[in-house]
């Protein structure tokens, strides 16, 4: 029997933070062997807000190298670049015409981002959701790692399907797979550490909301030492008015690799000035294996070359048969 089908991706834009890999990343790399993994860079995607032109091909190749750099292993998984495979952007069009305007300016994403961006905000920025979809229904995904925040995404691409399906197809032949949401609730949400109320983010603002997996630990040190707390002596979970607390002490657990319990009985009696030290080592500790061996991969370009162009070759045989399939379904001709 074969693996189930996983699809996922990550932006090229800027460094990959704790939120990025507790979140996500960590999570694909445990479960790697259980699936036969598509994981992308998704620099199309990258370009509905404004970018750095100069930046994006070395972003990308960043991310790349991060994907190994945290485990992800090639004996289970494909790493490939998004543009490099023209079919995402010719299949986004095809479901372009077949999705309704109404759907996609009822993304929550959209609405906010829009409001942020005022008159420059983009078509791309209104589309993406159906880039994403395509990205998940070019390799049949059976799985798709999401967070609390894509979840409308991975439904408006459910939606798409069975729109397709109904139009073009029939319940013996379908057009496109049906993708399932793959959730793991720990470590889904780590918070920004000048605010505990909201996600980490690579669109904060302040550098110091966040703690980047290739930080240096001095730098790492700055930002915990700095970083929001409160006046309340003795640590604890799960109470609502101290969310920095809650979400500095969930850093803790899974970086330490102890439980929740543990943690709670072990910090209750600390002060922040002994837990933030505590916090700092145990944060550089977890993040040195990471950056030693993303620095080796950057050292071996050719390397890192040769698994992208694998990843493209494997990848992209799978998203032109989907590709065809779909063309087929809506009329149109085969090239001779």
């Amino acid at each position: 029997m074969s693996k189930q089908r996983v699809l996922s991706g990550v932006q090229p834009t800027g460094n990959l933070h704790l939120g990025n890999y507790l979140g996500a990343i960590r999570n694909w790399v445990e479960a790697q062997s259980e699936y036969e993994n598509f994981f992308c860079v998704v620099d199309l995607h990258a370009i509905t807000a404004p970018h750095n032109p100069a930046t994006l091909a070395a972003d990308t190749y960043t991310i790349a190298a991060l994907y190994l750099a945290c485990g992800i292993d090639l004996q289970y998984s494909n790493i490939f670049v998004q543009s490099h495979i023209p079919a995402h952007s010719e299949l986004t069009w095809l479901l372009n015409c077949i999705t309704p305007l109404n759907w996609l300016e009822d993304m929550i994403q959209f609405k906010e981002k829009r409001v942020r961006q005022g008159k420059d905000v983009n078509v791309g920025l209104l589309d993406y959701p159906v880039l994403m979809a395509s990205d998940i229904l070019l390799y049949d995904a059976d799985k798709v790692p999401v967070g609390e925040d894509q979840k409308q995404h991975l439904e408006l691409t459910r939606d798409i399907v069975i729109r397709i399906n109904h139009q073009f197809g029939s319940e013996e032949h379908p057009v496109l797979k049906m993708p399932e949401p793959l959730i793991r609730k720990e470590g889904a949400r780590v918070m920004s550490l000048t605010d505990g109320t909201k996600k980490m983010s690579k669109s904060d603002p302040t550098e110091m909301s966040r703690i980047n997996l290739l930080d240096p630990p001095d730098l790492i040190q700055k930002k915990i030492k700095r970083c929001k707390t409160d006046p309340v002596k003795g640590l604890e979970f799960d109470n609502p008015e101290r969310p920095e607390c809650h979400n500095l002490l969930t850093l803790y657990t899974i970086l330490s690799g102890k439980t929740k319990a543990d943690v709670a009985v072990e910090c209750q009696d600390m002060g922040w000035g002994q837990f933030k030290p505590l916090l700092t080592e145990t944060a550089i500790a977890a993040l040195k294996p990471i950056q030693e061996k993303y620095q080796a991969v950057m050292d071996d370009q050719g390397y890192l070359e040769s698994v992208l162009r694998d990843g493209r070759q494997n990848a992209e045989s799978i998203a032109n048969a989907t590709l065809a399939r779909v063309k087929k379904a809506l009329g149109y001709s085969v090239p001779v």
